[in-house]
């Protein structure tokens, strides 16, 4: 990733009434809650919901809950799912454009929550890795004020490519770019050089403290929160029930305070940030104060079901 000194790149300005495009995956998820230690080989009693997620489409449906008039989602669905998904981004005061797919199944993610709300995903890309340039128009910026592209974009060869036209689209008409990395796991197996490569030109990246620790390779989130804003002009990296640490110009410039909460399924907690924070920053809020309105978002999230907001879930029958 090129020094934040070396390129012209547009810093995310105040917009108050642009609209948030988000570029990333729609998923189904089924979230098994589990209060006793899985047993391997035999039965483990859980309480299994189908619910509505993708980290691209719940931080879409946070943004609208913290007060975003104007998110727009562009992702890819099975065909089979187009509709039932659909309908509930538009229930949560998204404007999607989904792309169905008659060859592969919406992706799919398995979300084991324990006693203590962690989570821990099995994750099938399915259709959202078949996101790919010809599902991408320069058109789709018309009226926005801000793109956030899904980190998970960037973990497969032709969404990789969208994500790229996207982004420099988006950077030739002023409109700033953030990026939440999304998967320490996927960025490790992809390569953190190619990852940073890729999101080259983005104007915030957003984090948590793993994900930063690995883009780094500095263990201490303060220290990687820094490091990361000498190459983009806004680092954020969430810290879960720690908060989050804002950073700017090499420095950590605020250490925003978490918010309480009694957590029962953490699926989501940081795409609720992320919604909250975007939806903060486009209507002219300061980092900081963006960065609060996001733990607060992810507190909330941390105390219902899936990772949508409250009355967006969707029960799947």
């Amino acid at each position: 990733m090129r020094a934040a000194a070396d390129r012209e790149e547009t810093a995310w300005p105040g917009a108050a009434g642009g609209a948030l495009l988000v570029v990333g995956d729609v998923a189904t998820d089924v979230v098994a809650r589990h209060t006793e230690p899985l047993t391997y080989g035999t039965d483990t009693t859980a309480e299994i919901l189908t619910l509505p997620g993708g980290a691209g489409a719940n931080a879409a449906c946070w943004a609208a809950y913290s007060g975003c008039a104007d998110v727009r989602l562009l992702g890819r669905v099975g065909a089979g799912g187009a509709e039932w998904h659909g309908t509930l981004l538009r229930d949560s005061g998204v404007r999607p454009t989904l792309i169905p797919d008659e060859e592969a199944p919406t992706a799919t993610i398995v979300a084991l929550v324990d006693a203590k709300a962690e989570r821990t995903f099995l994750t099938d890309g399915g259709a959202a890795l078949r996101l790919c340039p010809a599902d991408w128009s320069a058109g789709l910026l018309d009226g926005v004020a801000g793109l956030h592209l899904s980190g998970y974009l960037f973990f497969s060869g032709p969404s990789r490519e969208l994500a790229g036209l996207a982004l420099a689209d988006a950077l030739e008409r002023g409109v700033p770019v953030s990026v939440d990395p999304a998967s320490a796991g996927f960025i490790a197996a992809m390569g953190v050089d190619r990852f940073l490569t890729a999101a080259a030109g983005a104007a915030v990246l957003l984090p948590n403290a793993d994900e930063a620790g690995l883009l780094t390779g500095l263990p201490d989130p303060a220290d990687a929160a820094a490091e990361l804003s000498r190459h983009v002009p806004l680092a954020v990296v969430t810290l879960g029930a720690g908060g989050a640490l804002v950073a700017e110009s090499g420095a950590v410039t605020a250490r925003v305070a978490p918010v309480p909460a009694t957590a029962v399924d953490s699926t989501g907690a940081g795409d609720a940030f992320t919604g909250a924070f975007l939806a903060a920053l486009l209507s002219g809020a300061s980092p900081v104060d963006a960065a609060s309105a996001g733990c607060r978002a992810g507190a909330h999230a941390v105390t219902v079901r899936g990772g949508r907001p409250p009355g967006s879930t969707g029960t799947r029958p």
